[in-house]
């Protein structure tokens, strides 16, 4: 199957910004120990079998594994799934219970939502001052840890004027501030789920995400929380180490320290790819842009450094090889991804591309 693409469409009046929002889904799945009971090599095949499939569905969302072996009794793998459409986690869930090893894989928690702006004034600091925040995209950092929970607060709290709630928000953002170790991703379940809010919080630092728990049962805000378990404490690897976390023999591939694999995805015929039009796929958990800028094909996150807007949707300059981000118009040069102008500074990854039997191919080297 191949991945699925999008042609850059055309550019947004100046000053508007594009409102597409993303659906997520935290999937939550436990394993029948009877598994641990078939031989081993019956447990390799069934492992690699489930990879595979798993990681087919990484060309058409943003895929993340989680384990939460040795944190959580009641779980012990989390698939974060990102995708414009809900359509496609129904897919995985169906492609994942015609594995042999789906008989053996029980979701025991599922939580659905969508991206939405905040309704708060919200500003959080960066490596370029103070930056507008945006929800609409879901951009998982490369964090150790993710710390997920289902929200709902309290009627009550709706009952409040806006301006209230926003003062009451503002000393628990100025909480917040405290950790800049921590990334906050918020998403919304109202009317879609059981819950107000999916909260997923990232880090390298668990004794960060401790203390900022800790710091916030003490603001006014803590007042109207309904409910705000069950937390998972989940640890970031790749697919197959993930798997082999819950037992049997290893199907990850060993990597010495500072080794590192190649990862390439097949993005469409070279044909069907005219200079000046660009393409987006995901990678790895990553969503990347694609241009062909004067018959060259060049390939950068499509997430821009400064609020996570589309670089594809952008403004692109074929002389200058540069995108300009449709948001706040901060500017990238193609070829190398650093930051040239606007309100950004930092850079954005680049990746390797290549042109085989006609098709344009992208990767990276996934440490």
């Amino acid at each position: 199957m191949r991945p699925r693409t999008t042609d850059t469409p055309a550019a947004p009046p100046a000053g508007r910004q594009l409102s597409r929002r993303q659906y997520v889904r935290f999937a939550f799945y436990k394993l029948d120990p009877t598994w641990r009971r078939l031989s081993d090599d019956e447990q390799a095949a069934q492992k690699r079998e489930l990879s595979s499939v798993i990681q087919n569905f990484n060309r058409r969302m943003l895929l993340r594994p989680y384990s939460t072996v040795g944190t959580r009794a009641d779980c012990e793998l989390l698939l974060w799934q990102i995708a414009e459409s809900p359509l496609v986690f129904q897919e995985l869930a169906t492609a994942i219970l015609r594995t042999r090893m789906g008989s053996y894989l029980q979701i025991v928690y599922s939580y659905f939502s969508q991206t939405k702006r905040s309704v708060y004034e919200i500003r959080v600091g960066g490596d370029d001052g103070s930056e507008e925040e945006e929800r609409l995209v879901i951009d998982p950092s490369e964090a150790k840890y993710v710390f997920v929970y289902p929200f709902i607060k309290t009627r009550p709290w709706y009952l409040l004027s806006k301006h209230a709630r926003q003062g009451v928000m503002d000393e628990h953002i100025e909480v917040g501030k405290k950790f800049p170790s921590i990334r906050l991703n918020t998403t919304y379940s109202f009317g879609i789920d059981d819950y107000e809010f999916i909260l997923a919080f990232e880090t390298d630092e668990p004794a960060d995400f401790l203390d900022l728990v800790q710091e916030l049962r003490e603001t006014e805000s803590s007042r109207y929380t309904l409910q705000d378990t069950p937390l998972f404490t989940c640890v970031n690897l790749r697919l197959d180490e993930a798997l082999d976390a819950l037992g049997g023999p290893p199907i990850a591939e060993a990597l010495a320290a500072g080794e590192a694999r190649e990862s390439w995805v097949e993005v469409c015929a070279l044909a069907d790819f005219e200079p000046g039009q660009t393409r987006s796929i995901f990678l790895e958990g990553k969503m990347v842009g694609i241009f062909n800028i004067k018959g060259e094909i060049f390939a950068i996150n499509n997430r821009c450094s400064h609020a996570r807007g589309p670089l594809c949707e952008g403004t692109i300059d074929s002389d200058e090889c540069s995108v300009v981000c449709p948001w706040h118009y901060g500017k990238f040069d193609i070829k190398t991804g650093a930051a040239i102008d606007g309100v950004v500074k930092k850079p954005v990854e680049t990746f390797q591309t290549k042109i085989e039997n006609g098709m344009v191919w992208v990767g990276t080297k996934i440490s």
